[in-house]
């Protein structure tokens, strides 16, 4: 009441000169309530003010105000701010036509000459607007699409970065995924118009737009040449010159294999990868990255193919080249799970990925990429115990890595450590299974750095990954 009576006082023009001083006492008060006694920490946070009915009524106007008319640095707090409040509403009370007055005004200016930060704040908000939104939003679905697409030849890399999670979280919504497939498809080839960003970087970030729309909506594919004519540009752009290209020009590949089954599987293995011994670094790189992919897909793939392509990517570790040997440390966990006997396969490959960790001369880059290669191994490993399927000897490898002399290469060993105790479930069975087979050092090292580490750990991400 007392916000309402503010805001019928005062104009909006008048008080948007004061959205930071908003904004700030908003996440003042939030912070307050998280961290006192009984608070949520950092679970999700609703403000009681707004989960009444209309209760961000009041405050719309200044947003909507800032966000049309403000400064580049009053658009981006109001756009942010904006955002903020929407996460600390509760769906329903977003619902109906208050979540379409907020969707307007954004739509409207993010197309505008905007600063890269303004743009990228008016990018995340329109996401959370999606995840809050959901149905109601069915009929902005063409101009949500039209924004993200264009957003996507920015000249910002994070703000193509936003675009292609904004589209993700589109496309639960979307029905018509056919006209968007062939808009991507152009796009990832060069072929778009307008004003666009450095054209390699378009082309990825069109291609990782176009792997998303496959996972999360390729199933509603109407037009029997939709899937077909992006695999065909995944093949076109997989031993392009840029390394971006060729690794987003894998994972749209990956995508359409697991769509188009194993038969159309079995001929790209054959002909993309396994078909040529004579290979430039760009097709090596391609190749790999092709593997990573495809294994992680979930796509089917015969034992005798698996085999190979884990042999190829066995081999790409030692190459000369520094991305060629980086992604194929990536590429081991997928080989691991796309096994019909993944702990079979672990032991087999497991010399390679322990003689890796234990060079003590290699780059601090290619032991992370070991990291997150057993990271998506064991996100993909579905079996419960991952202590025995990991053992004894791999365990003892990860740990000495997380007490590495180099911080990131310790993250990225923490983050395995974590998946492989199964910390996240909130009990100690990882790490008491891995104590009853540790020698006495091992023991106490494991036992300190999960108590005062790998605890703190909320999540560990490998969606990139996949």
């Amino acid at each position: 009441a007392a916000f309402s009576a503010l805001t019928k006082t005062v104009p909006a023009e008048e008080l948007v000169n004061h959205i930071e001083f908003m904004r700030n006492l908003v996440a003042s008060m939030v912070s307050d309530a998280r961290r006192r006694k009984g608070g949520v920490g950092d679970g999700e946070f609703l403000m009681p003010g707004f989960n009444i009915a209309k209760g961000l009524e009041p405050l719309l106007p200044i947003f909507q105000r800032g966000i049309l008319y403000g400064s580049p640095t009053i658009r981006e707090v109001a756009a942010s701010g904006l955002g903020e409040l929407i996460s600390y509403t509760a769906s329903k009370y977003l619902a109906g036509p208050l979540i379409i007055k907020m969707t307007g005004p954004l739509l409207r200016i993010v197309g505008d000459r905007n600063p890269p930060n303004v743009k990228i704040a008016i990018l995340r908000t329109l996401g959370l607007i999606l995840v809050k939104g959901g149905p109601a939003l069915r009929a902005f679905v063409p101009q949500f699409q039209t924004t993200f697409v264009k957003a996507l030849s920015d000249t910002s890399r994070q703000v193509r970065i936003e675009a292609t999670k904004a589209l993700a979280l589109l496309m639960p919504l979307s029905t018509r995924v056919d006209p968007l497939l062939k808009e991507l498809v152009s796009g990832s080839l060069g072929k778009s118009t307008g004003d666009m960003g450095p054209v390699a970087a378009v082309q990825a970030a069109t291609l990782d737009a176009l792997a998303v729309v496959l996972k999360k909506a390729g199933k509603k594919a109407k037009l029997k040449d939709s899937i077909p004519s992006a695999l065909d540009a995944s093949k076109e752009l997989l031993f392009h010159e840029d390394d971006g290209v060729r690794e987003s020009a894998a994972k749209v590949m990956g995508a359409c294999c697991l769509l188009l089954g194993a038969e159309i599987t079995s001929d790209v293995v054959s002909s993309e990868i396994l078909a040529s011994d004579d290979e430039t670094a760009e097709e090596r790189h391609g190749k790999v990255c092709a593997c990573h992919r495809i294994m992680a897909s979930g796509a089917i793939i015969d034992d005798s193919a698996s085999t190979e392509m884990t042999g190829l990517v066995v081999r790409y570790t030692t190459d000369d080249k520094a991305v060629v040997k980086e992604s194929a440390c990536v590429a081991l966990g997928a080989t691991i799970c796309c096994a019909a006997d993944p702990p079979g396969r672990l032991r087999e490959i497991e010399p390679t990925i322990i003689g890796i960790m234990q060079n003590k001369q290699e780059r601090m880059e290619v032991h992370k990429a070991i990291g997150r290669g057993l990271c998506l191994a064991l996100h993909l490993y579905e079996g419960e115990d991952k202590v025995n399927f990991f053992g004894k000897t791999m365990l003892d490898a990860c740990l000495q890595m997380a007490m590495s002399g180099s911080q990131r290469v310790q993250f990225a060993f923490n983050d395995v450590l974590w998946l492989a105790l199964n910390v996240g479930s909130g009990n100690d069975d990882g790490l008491n299974e891995y104590l009853a087979v540790a020698n006495f050092d091992n023991s106490k090292a494991m036992k300190a750095l999960h108590n005062k580490i790998l605890t703190r750990i909320k999540v560990v991400d490998v969606e990139e990954l996949l």
